[in-house]
């Protein structure tokens, strides 16, 4: 098994001129240099040959930027050597900023438009199966899958504290699912939100991801893939984009997840901390949504717990990773090691890009809380599994919530 994982960008059947010119347009600059250095992926020498010659390629294969566009960049304060020691470009494992302490997320105006929004949903590849014989005596039996059901438009009147995430990694553009969530240093003003560490951290692999954006009721209205062609960023993006001006996720995902056996997955969440790209007139993103969930660490056990609803993006076949869906079943017990939490377990036949996405239940109070988030699944998409919320993960949003008390 491995992560529901972030899908990627679509590349195989797109030109390099549908992928690099609508940015070349852009307003920023900035954008344009961005997705010139991570939309192309392997497996297309074209693309790769044509973003190359666009933004200046080197012998040895790594993107070099011509100086022309270097001074047009610091004009506009950004001077690339000097920007985290130019470690911007970097992907390799020895120079990826990886350590919890690295987080860096600069705002790029303009880079999140409707259409590197609409083309980051196609999967690379699906996820895999792998046999967990032997956690028979802590692990509850495999369960049938649930059918997604499609959440009724527009979405912010029905799941209004979802939405979808989006970011670069070393293969191109990717997608997962997140959650608008309470918090406590600002009560009714949070501009926090919960997703999978393995879609903001590469794990022991790699580091943090860049250009990290929550887009709150993603495609509010349930706009087809041909529809969303001509939409506006309005109808993409209803709420705007929220850049993550800091993020945080387990130790244990750091030094342990990988992308497949589960490595990692009982620590596999994170916490994001966002603000808007272009104002929001003062009013923070639960107020803008008009909603935030509460986070259970201490959720009743599974048999307690009649049913847990995950709501996300998926992105692999059969989906498209425009609309959101929903599965609800009740929970059972999953054990990968006998060293770490036993994992919530459901039905669920969501796919890649629901990774990240909020697992609600009733709290012992009798009210809707996050208790979980999508993390791994098989191959066969027939269920999902989640971390459960104990004390590392009210570390992190704790720790999140009081970095930001006093702003």
């Amino acid at each position: 098994m491995r992560p529901i994982r972030p899908t990627l960008a679509a590349r195989r059947g797109r030109s390099a001129r549908r992928r690099i010119s609508p940015v070349l347009g852009a307003v920023s600059v900035a954008a344009a240099l961005a997705l010139t250095a991570t939309a192309c992926g392997p497996g297309d020498d074209n693309a790769s040959a044509k973003a190359s010659e666009t933004a200046g390629g080197s012998s040895d294969g790594k993107i070099t930027i011509p100086d022309d566009l270097k001074d047009r960049l610091k004009d506009r304060g950004i001077d690339l050597d000097k920007w985290r020691g130019g470690e911007w470009k970097n992907w390799d494992k020895d120079t990826w900023l990886r350590e919890a302490r690295d987080f860096v997320n600069p705002i790029i105006e303009g880079l999140w438009d409707q259409d590197r929004m609409r083309d980051a949903e196609e999967p690379d590849k699906p996820v895999d199966e792998q046999d967990i014989s032997g956690d028979e005596g802590v692990t509850d039996p495999t369960p049938q899958p649930v059918d997604a059901q499609a959440v009724k438009t527009p979405y912010g009147d029905n799941v209004a504290e979802a939405g979808k995430l989006f970011f670069d990694g070393p293969e191109g553009s990717m997608v997962c699912s997140a959650t608008v969530v309470k918090d406590p240093a600002h009560p009714g003003k949070s501009n926090m939100v919960w997703t999978a560490g393995h879609c903001v951290h590469a794990g022991k692999s790699g580091g943090w991801y860049r250009n990290l954006a929550f887009v709150p009721s993603y495609n509010n209205g349930g706009l087809s893939m041909a529809e969303l062609e001509s939409a506006t960023k309005e109808q993409a993006a209803p709420h705007g984009v929220w850049w993550a001006d800091w993020g945080q996720t387990s130790e244990q995902w750091i030094s342990q997840g990988a992308s497949t056996g589960g490595q990692g997955a009982p620590y596999d969440f994170a916490v994001i901390h966002v603000t808007p790209e272009k104002g929001s007139g003062g009013k923070s993103l639960e107020e803008t949504v008009g909603s935030a969930l509460p986070v259970d660490f201490n959720a009743p056990a599974t048999a307690e717990i009649a049913a847990m609803t995950a709501t996300g993006y998926p992105a692999a076949p059969p989906y498209e990773g425009q609309k959101l869906f929903q599965c609800q079943d009740k929970p059972g017990r999953l054990s990968l090691t006998a060293e770490d939490p036993t994992m919530y377990r459901i039905g669920c036949t969501m796919t890649g890009g629901s990774s990240g996405g909020g697992w609600v239940a009733n709290g012992r109070d009798g009210k809707p809380a996050l208790v979980s988030n999508t993390s791994i699944g098989p191959v066969t998409a027939g269920w999902l599994a989640g971390p459960r919320l104990g004390d590392v993960a009210k570390g992190l949003y704790d720790g999140v919530s009081e970095k930001f008390a006093g702003q």
